[in-house]
């Protein structure tokens, strides 16, 4: 019994001590819930990003990020804070400028993802035309090497397959798309979820 006291009081200050040390890095808001406190990978993730928050890609971005990955705009990122690991897959690639990404819970994002809401402008390449927002409905998953293109909303449930361009929506979810351009190849049964 005592040792059930001695470990859980020693877990609560290692717990208190690594929120308080990381709190000075990033934004206390993004360091909990399941990553930090149930799985405890989220520790982990941030000490690994340190490098880069404090002098690569990520510096502006209030919540550890993989150093493979670029998050352009953390303002116009809505996501739930137990999927912080949707962050820590190497080479994506989330740009939003001034359009917002919508990510539902419980989505999975595999490597080299690209995640764009604004493209060149086609006439003069180094504008960009108006962005538009991107929204991933919940427990979707997004297969390696996908770009999804602005204005897209995907359904819940709608898996993309590795390497597909999704350059429109698909709004009714449940299905996997696949493709460039993408196109829906099959629907899943709802009332398998």
């Amino acid at each position: 019994m005592i040792n059930l006291v001695r470990w859980l009081v020693y877990n609560k200050l290692l717990k208190w001590f690594l929120k308080a040390f990381f709190s000075i890095i990033y934004n206390k808001e993004y360091l909990r819930g399941e990553c930090f406190d149930v799985k405890r990978m989220g520790w982990f993730w941030a000490l690994r990003s340190i490098p880069d928050k404090l002098v690569g890609n990520n510096r502006n971005i209030p919540w550890p990020v993989n150093p493979q990955t670029i998050v352009s705009n953390s303002k116009n990122i809505e996501f739930d804070v137990d999927d912080i690991y949707i962050f820590q897959v190497p080479g994506c690639y989330w740009q939003n400028h001034d359009a917002k990404i919508k990510v539902g819970k419980g989505v999975y994002i595999a490597p080299n993802v690209g995640i764009i809401t604004t493209n060149h402008d086609a006439y003069d390449l180094s504008k960009h035309i108006k962005g538009r927002d991107i929204v991933i409905g919940p427990s979707c998953w997004v297969g390696m090497n996908s770009v999804i293109l602005p204005g897209v909303a995907l359904g819940p449930h709608t898996i993309v397959g590795a390497g597909a361009v999704v350059s429109h929506s698909f709004p009714e979810g449940y299905c996997i798309i696949c493709g460039n351009p993408a196109k829906k190849i099959r629907d899943l049964d709802k009332k398998m979820f």
